[in-house]
């Protein structure tokens, strides 16, 4: 099928970008990054630069897929990461404007690609259980109740892709941030660090020059692991009772 792309192209994080319009031909089977390495093959034929996307595993787990298509996060469908979007979604002569993602906290690189470090930040700010060294605990030694499992993983599920504060209008961090609160929050090895956590991300969080939370929940249907909002409110929860009770 014939496509038309209308694609953001920047040079480098201080240049001046713009959009480019190209046409390519796509088999409906293609995924969408298939489909991009097809005009990226035509414009390297055309002795053009190529346009800069990220991606690794494209199978929808690691997140490295993020882009802006038609203004949503990851495309059209709910429950999916770009790679995941195939090319049957689409129909002939259709157009499609491709961009990434338009956060204050993530700068634009090149073309697709921004900085996401600063959710790295965020999780080396506590996302993590300290343990000392020496003979590691069996994993089924400490026996946790099966919904709180179910719930710790899929708050565990989030891949850090950003589509939450792509969607969000304040381009908010919350729905990372407590998602990766969360799931280890409700584990019996994450609840002695609780409230440090939650102190220390959040305050990471807001130093990285993410906006505050309004309730859109654009985040919550733009996730492509349709993480909950509860995880914010408890988040919220947890965060004001941090800041009223003893420290760990």
């Amino acid at each position: 099928m014939k496509l038309h792309l209308k694609i953001w192209r920047q040079k480098t994080s201080t240049a001046t970008g713009s959009y480019e319009t190209h046409t390519v031909e796509a088999d409906e089977h293609m995924s969408f990054l298939e489909m991009l390495d097809v005009l990226n093959e035509q414009l390297i034929s055309e002795k053009k630069d190529p346009v800069a996307f990220e991606h690794d595993c494209r199978e929808g787990i690691c997140g490295a897929c993020s882009m802006v298509i038609d203004g949503r996060p990851h495309g059209p469908q709910n429950g999916t990461t770009t790679c995941q979007l195939h090319m049957r979604a689409y129909k002939e002569n259709d157009t499609i404007t491709i961009e990434p993602f338009r956060v204050g906290a993530f700068p634009v690189v090149k073309d697709l690609v921004v900085e996401r470090s600063s959710f790295d930040r965020i999780i080396q700010a506590g996302g993590y259980v300290s343990v000392n060294t020496g003979q590691a605990q069996d994993a089924n030694a400490t026996p946790i109740e099966g919904g709180i499992a179910a719930e710790a993983f899929d708050a565990a599920t989030c891949i850090g892709c950003g589509a939450c504060a792509a969607a969000c209008p304040n381009g908010s961090a919350m729905l990372f941030t407590s998602a990766k609160v969360n799931h280890l929050a409700k584990l019996p090895q994450g609840q002695v660090e609780h409230k440090k956590r939650v102190q220390s991300m959040v305050a990471q969080m807001d130093k990285e020059g993410f906006g505050f939370c309004s309730n859109v929940k654009a985040c919550e249907v733009e996730c492509p692991k349709e993480i909950s909002t509860e995880n914010i409110a408890a988040l919220n929860r947890a965060y004001i009772s941090s800041m009223f009770t003893t420290s760990d």
